[in-house]
């Protein structure tokens, strides 16, 4: 059985100008990294010249992108909520891989307005549900109104959502390994 660390994928879902998803994303990977069970690698999707729509062949940063979802064990979404929805340049960067996802498991840290950005992870979940994915149950989510984040991005009180990162993260462990075993034990087919 493999024991190395779970390679875990923390995917920044908000490219707008002035957004806070860079911090919370920051925040969010500083806390994982706390831990010995996984590692982290954080994919912006600011770094990503992804194209409005899908080319074929395929862009180069469509590649890249969906190497590096291949390459990851599990993953982390940090998104907003815009209109009760997520990013349409996070279902971009979602859309550049498809069998790169299966069998893998997903959590989210969300953050808007008044709803925590939940709206947004209700509509991913059923997106990565069709993409065979397992979607963690617990989230880590963020009101901007409390004052959580100031405008620039920089925490101020974030005591009360340490242990809501440490139960997605217990989650995200337990079944990244189980899925990893599987994986290499029997291929997914769908």
């Amino acid at each position: 059985m493999d024991e190395s660390p779970l390679r875990v994928a923390v995917i920044i879902g908000s490219v707008r100008e002035g957004r806070v998803g860079d911090a919370v994303g920051k925040w969010f990977t500083a806390q994982a990294e706390n831990r010995d069970d996984l590692v982290t690698e954080v994919l912006d999707l600011v770094d990503f010249d992804l194209p409005a729509g899908l080319p074929e062949p395929p862009a180069a940063d469509m590649k890249r992108f969906a190497r590096l979802v291949d390459e990851a064990e599990a993953f982390v979404v940090v998104t907003p909520e815009y209109n009760r929805s997520f990013p349409a340049s996070l279902k971009q960067a979602i859309d550049c891989a498809y069998d790169e996802w299966r069998a893998k498991p997903v959590g989210f840290v969300s953050y808007g307005y008044r709803s925590q950005g939940l709206h947004a992870v209700e509509q991913l979940r059923t997106i990565f549900t069709e993409l065979h994915t397992v979607t963690m149950r617990d989230t880590v989510a963020f009101n901007l109104l409390d004052g959580t984040f100031a405008r620039d991005g920089t925490p101020f009180d974030t005591d009360g959502e340490e242990q809501a990162v440490t139960t997605l993260l217990d989650e995200l462990v337990w079944w990244g390994l189980a899925l990893r075993e599987a994986r290499a034990t029997r291929p997914y087919v769908c």
